[in-house]
């Protein structure tokens, strides 16, 4: 009996072995994708605070023209 119950046990853990490396493969491309979107939200959000601080400069100007 022992070597069948060792043998039946060997066959899931062969099985495994392959879903385990897809699960690995899922995290890591799901980690990169992670990374990739948060360079993203980085870049847009720079984009966006440079884009506000020009509106800013303009704004200041308008006023200061304006107002002499």
């Amino acid at each position: 009996m022992d070597p069948s119950a060792g043998a039946r046990k060997e066959r899931p853990k062969a099985r495994e072995a392959p879903a385990r490396l897809e699960k690995a493969r899922q995290r890591s491309a799901q980690q990169e994708l992670k990374q990739r979107q948060r360079a993203e939200i980085y870049a847009l959000n720079r984009v966006m605070t440079e884009l506000e601080q020009q509106q800013f400069d303009s704004f200041c100007r308008q006023m200061q023209g304006g107002g002499q």
